[in-house]
């Protein structure tokens, strides 16, 4: 018996992991895929690869000259044989559950990551519809122990709520990936340099300052019953743009996009209209949502509404600043105070960019502290892989504002080349409770009862025949 199945046999509850990967085999999948969808459902696929392998065919100097990111390469398990064929073949991965200690895996895709991210909009649709159809059917015999992510295109509200609704109600998906991160062009740049259109974006993030009103998304997914999961990462953007380091261009890109589509939700106010819907965020860790959490009611502090009346230009009283100028300051400072120099009573628009409402908090409709429990800890969950120390933080509550406990879940990113051994990330895992970091009550937090409250309370029956649906029944209906 291995270390986890001893590990798994000693806990009082089941082990879910949230965030598992499988590993495609390309010429099957692009078989498969062109037999559904046509030879367009497997050019999304084919622009994928290509982007890659243009930048491992590049030189580190051809890579500075255009400005590209070193690529991952050596991706995939190699030396552990067994781990790579599980990682392959959905049938011996369920087989070999036991031995990982795992009693349910919520498994996402490898290469079909980046298909709902490719621009051109008919390869898009067409690969995201054909892979999930095919997933789907591929999955279907071991939905007892396993179920698979849809990948969901986001580039607009229409193809997302379309995709949503062939997922679920026609392929039974009950797990959705939702792209995060769309590349728009800019309008200044479309006008007046057409031809550099293609090199240079913005990023949307739905929450605020959109392109388009994701409300729609965030309906169909409630009228669903599936959980908004976002599995992006940012390498290649940012300050992520190392042309000889991978790592460089690895540590911390999972955190950045999950933080800036997080923040963009909450900021947005879409925690405060869909207070009935759990938000995840995958693979990027918790301490950034430690630290996100704490910075946004620090800024709400000094930044509200209210508390915007000490920076107000109006407020400040001239006469008395000149009057302890002239008896601290110098006469070259006093004189410019009375010219209007310096400093302002003004307040209009033209000293706040135009906006109508200055209160960036407005949407979240806050009214104390409190309620950023209700608005950010209640309704995001963080996807956290094994051998990350910072899962302890989510769990420190006397550090942590309101004394929050920030909801993890376990993600074992198997198949993937973070894990050496498939059979040592649950052990791995484990080590905060005997490093006496986080109790045996956070243990189970992490890898059962959020896992199960981030599905269970927005689809009551997502645990329905599955291993663990008694454990799920007796967590959901106390």
């Amino acid at each position: 018996m291995s270390q986890a199945a001893k590990l798994r046999a000693s806990l009082p509850h089941p082990v879910i992991d949230a965030d598992g990967h499988w590993l495609e085999f390309g010429p099957v999948v692009a078989m498969e895929m062109e037999k559904i969808g046509g030879k367009i459902a497997t050019k999304a696929m084919q622009m994928n690869g290509d982007r890659v392998r243009s930048s491992l065919n590049m030189s580190p100097a051809q890579r500075r000259h255009a400005n590209v990111a070193q690529e991952a390469f050596w991706g995939s398990p190699t030396k552990n044989t067994i781990d790579r064929a599980t990682a392959m073949l959905p049938k011996l991965l369920y087989e070999r559950l036991d031995g990982l200690g795992i009693d349910f895996s919520v498994l996402f895709p490898t290469m079909g990551l980046g298909l709902p991210r490719v621009n051109d909009t008919e390869a898009r649709l067409a690969a995201c519809r054909a892979f999930n159809i095919y997933t789907a059917e591929l999955f279907e015999p071991f939905k007892d122990r396993m179920t698979p992510a849809a990948v969901i295109p986001m580039h607009t509200p229409d193809e997302a709520v379309a995709e949503l609704e062939h997922a679920v109600n026609d392929l039974g998906y009950k797990v959705v990936m939702l792209n995060s991160l769309i590349d728009r062009p800019i309008t200044k740049i479309v006008e007046e340099h057409p031809d550099a259109e293609n090199l240079v974006s913005w990023i949307d993030t739905f929450g605020i300052d959109s392109a388009y009103d994701y409300d729609p998304v965030w309906d169909k997914c409630r009228e669903l019953g599936v959980s908004p999961t976002f599995h992006r990462g940012s390498r290649g953007k940012f300050l992520r743009i190392s042309v000889s380091n991978f790592c460089y261009n690895h540590i911390g890109h999972f955190a950045a996009a999950s933080e800036a589509v997080c923040k963009a939700l909450f900021l947005g106010g879409i925690t405060r209209r869909y207070p009935d819907l759990n938000f995840g965020f995958l693979e990027g860790g918790v301490g950034f949502a430690v630290l996100l959490f704490a910075d946004l009611i620090n800024h709400w502090e000094i930044r509200n509404g209210e508390a915007l009346e000490f920076t107000n230009p109006a407020a400040l009283d001239v006469k008395y600043l000149e009057e302890l100028v002239e008896q601290y300051g110098g006469d070259e400072m006093l004189s410019a105070i009375k010219m209007g120099r310096g400093v302002s009573t003004k307040n209009g628009t033209n000293t706040t960019g135009g906006l109508n409402e200055l209160d960036d908090y407005a949407a979240c409709e806050i009214g104390a502290e409190k309620d950023f429990k209700e608005l950010f800890v209640d309704r995001f969950y963080f996807g956290c892989e094994a051998d990350d120390a910072n899962n302890a933080l989510a769990f420190n509550t006397k550090s942590n504002p309101l004394n929050a406990e920030i909801k993890t879940l376990f993600g074992s990113d198997i198949g993937h080349f973070d894990v050496q051994d498939m059979q040592g990330v649950l052990p791995e895992a484990y080590e905060l409770v005997e490093e006496e970091k986080i109790s045996e009550q956070d243990f189970r937090h992490f890898v059962c009862d959020n896992p199960i409250h981030f599905w269970g309370e927005t689809n009551p029956k997502f645990f329905e025949g599955t291993i663990v649906a008694n454990a799920a029944k007796e967590l959901l209906n106390p």
